[in-house]
């Protein structure tokens, strides 16, 4: 491929991606350097969703202006909003992003507003899939196995239904064997303890949906399995899911924190380490079981995770993930 302007590489992709600038913490000025980078350093096509006149100040400060188109939307739903209210704002960045995805005029939406607020639009703007009773979030963890465990539900849905859990586990294998490579992957169920029956009313009957299902259920698995490579998949609530990925990311800062005290490892190696669960590194999760692309970043994210959330979504769009998982999700769960 022929390399051109600002390192980027031409690549035949049939759309942008959509990014709501407006979204996080630190939009839009943020998550417009990391729309620059990913166009400059990774030849990804942006469009930019929100109060355009930021948008283009922004823009204007990396020399960016004219660069990446910009869809106004004037109205900003705020980080507060739990998702209930959202999908009504007609014009904000959230449902203008997701409309332009919904018409075809983008392969992918990317955001790092408010989690609930993002399903909710994603939800009404793109539709579920057919057979799919909710979507969930799908983040991929290095494991010390050398592999990656996928986590779902990372935040989706926080009071699921079993029915819902079962299906996460579905959505989790599908995207394990699609994405991750990985021929029949095992799929384990987040309990307070590996045996048969261990959990809370949720996750025994969830247990007993799973072993119903066409899947390689390994059984129950405990906190210490996220990242010890025990499984390919772990499928838990969405709540459950959100304070694992967020002990996950702090405890691995604490643990190098403290080696790096002890002066065990070299600067550069612990550096190393850190930065295969940094949010910078994965962008970002996915949101499965819509019709259509969509990559929720942390509401923190800074320049870097935004533009790998733009990378990220756009190799999802490329390999037609969306379209290929209905074809391996059942019609769903026993009930």
């Amino acid at each position: 491929m022929r390399a051109v302007g600002h390192g980027r590489r031409e690549r035949a992709t049939p759309g942008p991606v959509v990014v709501d600038a407006m979204g996080g913490d630190h939009g839009p000025a943020e998550t417009v350097r990391g729309a620059v980078s990913a166009v400059r350093d990774h030849g990804v096509r942006v469009t930019l969703v929100g109060r355009a006149g930021e948008i283009r100040r922004e823009l204007a400060r990396h020399g960016a202006a004219g660069e990446i188109d910009v869809v106004d939307a004037e109205d900003v739903v705020p980080m507060t909003e739990r998702g209930a209210g959202a999908a009504g704002r007609a014009a904000s960045s959230l449902v203008v992003g997701c409309g332009l995805v919904r018409r075809g005029a983008g392969v992918a939406f990317v955001s790092s507003g408010s989690t609930g607020a993002v399903v909710t639009c994603a939800i009404r703007g793109l539709g579920k899939a057919e057979g799919v009773l909710r979507p969930a979030l799908a983040v991929a963890l290095p494991n010390v196995a050398g592999g990656s465990t996928v986590l779902i539900d990372a935040g989706a849905t926080s009071d699921p239904t079993p029915e819902m859990i079962a299906q996460f586990a579905l959505l989790g294998a599908s995207y394990a064997e699609l994405v991750l490579g990985v021929a029949d992957p095992s799929v384990g169920l987040l309990s307070i303890g590996s045996e048969p029956g261990k959990g809370n009313r949720l996750t025994r009957r969830a247990e007993e949906l799973l072993r119903g299902l066409p899947l390689r259920f390994h059984g129950n698995v405990e906190g210490h399995d996220v990242l010890a490579g025990t499984v390919d998949v772990i499928a838990t609530d969405g709540f459950t899911g959100n304070v694992v990925l967020k002990n996950v990311e702090g405890s691995v800062r604490a643990a190098l924190t403290m080696v790096a005290q002890e002066g065990i490892a070299t600067p550069d190696r612990l550096r190393e380490v850190a930065g295969r669960y940094d949010p910078r590194t994965h962008g970002g999760a996915a949101l499965l079981g819509l019709n259509g692309t969509v990559v929720v970043a942390h509401g923190s994210s800074r320049a870097a995770t935004i533009a790998r959330a733009c990378v990220v979504a756009r190799e999802l769009a490329e390999g037609k993930i969306v379209t290929r998982l209905p074809s391996h999700l059942t019609a769903g769960p026993a009930t």
